[in-house]
C-alpha cells in the first residue's frame, strides 16, 4: 500500500512539476519553450487529430519520430520532449513505418531573460543593438555583435511602430533572409546582411515630412545550433538615430575650401539643414595620417549655414568636415578631409630647373 501511494505521488510530480513555464509559437512548425534551468517536458504531436480518434486508430502506433535525425525510441501521434536545463531543443520529426515524413516541428530553448546573456555582447553603447539612418526616408540598419564562441544566425524579425494596436503579422520569404511586417499603423520590410550580423529595414508608409508619433521597436530573435533562442528590441525615433552620410569636399584656391550635402540627405535643405564642424591643421603630419581622428585640430568651430564654403589662412595644411542634423541631438556623421598642398618644394625645384 505504502508503495503504491509513493507511487501516486511521484507521477503527480512527474507531471505538475517539470513543464516548462510557457510554450509558445514563433512561426509555423516552431515551438518556443521558456525554461528556467529546472527540468521539464513538454508534449508535441505528429498529426493534428482528435484525442479520442488517436486512441482507436492503431495506425498511430507505428508513427516514428526522429530527433535531430536520429530515430528515438518513443512512438505514435504524440512526442514528449524532455528539457534539462538548457538542452532540449533540436528539429523533430515524425515518419510513417515506411519512412515518409508526415510533419516536424523545430523546438527552440528560451531561458529565464534575467539571466546573463549568451549570444551577442554589448557594444560599446552598452546596448545589444547599434541602429542607424542616413536620413528621414524611412530606411535604417541594425547591427549586433556575436559572441566569440556563440555564432548563431536571425531566427526572426519583427519591426513596428509601437502604439496601443500590437495586432501584427509578419513572414519571411523562402530564403529566410526577407521580412515583412505589417499592422495598421505600419508596413515594414528587413532583410538580413550578407554578414549575418545586421539587417536593413524600410518603412513603407513613412512619410519624411510628418512629425514621428510613435517610436519604432525593432526586435530581433536569434538562435545558435544548439537551438537556443534569444530576443534583443531596441525602440528609437529615426530623428534619434540618423548620422549623415559624409559630406562632399573640395579646394577652391589655397585659402578658400568648399564641401556640399550628402546626396543622400533629403530635400529641401531648408527644411532639413545641417550643422557642420571644421577642423583645421596648421602641423606637420605624414600621408598615412588621418588628421581628422589621428592628430589634435589647430581650430575647430561650429558653423550653420547655407553656404557652405569656408576661408583658411594660408599655413592651414588639411581641413576636416563634418555633419549633423541641426534641428536635434542626433550623431555625427564621418569626417571628410581635404589636404591644402602649398607646393613650396615644387617652386623651389622649378627655380632651379630655369636656373641650369
Amino acid at each position: 500500500m505504502k508503495l503504491f501511494v509513493f507511487n501516486i505521488i511521484c507521477a503527480f510530480l512527474t507531471v505538475s512539476g517539470l513543464n516548462p513555464r510557457s510554450h509558445w509559437t514563433l512561426q509555423q512548425n516552431v515551438l518556443v519553450m521558456e525554461v528556467d534551468g529546472t527540468l521539464g517536458q513538454q508534449p508535441i504531436s505528429c498529426l493534428e487529430m482528435p484525442e479520442d480518434v488517436v486512441r482507436r486508430d492503431n495506425h498511430s502506433e507505428n508513427i516514428i519520430w526522429k530527433k535531430n535525425g536520429i530515430e528515438e525510441a518513443q512512438r505514435g501521434n504524440w512526442y514528449l520532449v524532455r528539457l534539462v536545463e538548457s538542452l532540449g531543443g533540436g528539429n523533430y520529426t515524425c515518419h510513417s513505418w515506411d519512412g515518409s515524413l508526415l510533419n516536424y516541428t523545430e523546438v527552440l530553448i528560451r531561458q529565464d531573460e534575467t539571466k546573463r546573456r549568451r549570444i551577442l555582447v554589448k557594444n560599446k553603447q552598452d546596448d545589444y543593438l547599434k541602429c542607424s539612418s542616413q536620413n528621414y526616408n524611412g530606411e535604417f540598419h541594425c547591427s549586433w555583435t556575436w559572441h566569440s564562441s556563440r555564432v548563431g544566425k536571425t531566427a526572426f524579425v519583427r519591426a513596428q511602430r509601437i502604439s496601443d494596436d500590437q495586432n501584427i503579422y509578419c513572414s519571411v520569404d523562402p530564403s529566410r533572409q526577407q521580412w515583412m511586417c505589417s499592422s495598421s499603423q505600419s508596413n515594414f520590410s528587413c532583410s538580413v546582411d550578407d554578414s549575418r550580423s545586421g539587417i536593413s529595414c524600410l518603412e513603407r508608409q513613412h512619410c519624411p515630412y510628418a512629425e514621428e508619433r510613435q517610436q519604432i521597436q525593432v526586435t530581433v530573435f536569434v538562435r545558435t545550433d544548439q537551438f537556443l533562442l534569444e530576443s534583443y528590441s531596441k525602440q528609437f525615433y529615426l530623428s534619434e538615430i540618423v548620422k549623415p552620410d559624409k559630406v562632399r569636399i573640395s579646394k577652391v584656391n589655397k585659402t578658400l575650401v568648399e564641401w556640399s550635402y550628402p546626396s543622400s540627405w533629403n530635400t529641401p535643405y531648408s527644411y532639413f539643414p545641417l550643422t557642420f564642424q571644421i577642423s583645421q591643421f596648421t602641423g606637420r603630419f605624414r600621408k598615412c595620417e588621418n588628421p581628422c581622428t589621428d592628430l589634435k585640430p589647430s581650430k575647430a568651430s561650429t558653423v550653420s549655414t547655407d553656404i557652405c564654403q569656408f576661408k583658411v589662412k594660408r599655413n592651414v595644411k588639411a581641413v576636416c568636415v563634418r555633419a549633423k542634423d541641426a534641428l536635434c541631438d542626433s550623431q555625427w556623421s564621418e569626417w571628410t578631409h581635404v589636404r591644402l598642398q602649398r607646393g613650396g618644394k615644387n617652386r623651389k625645384r622649378k627655380q632651379k630647373q630655369q636656373m641650369i
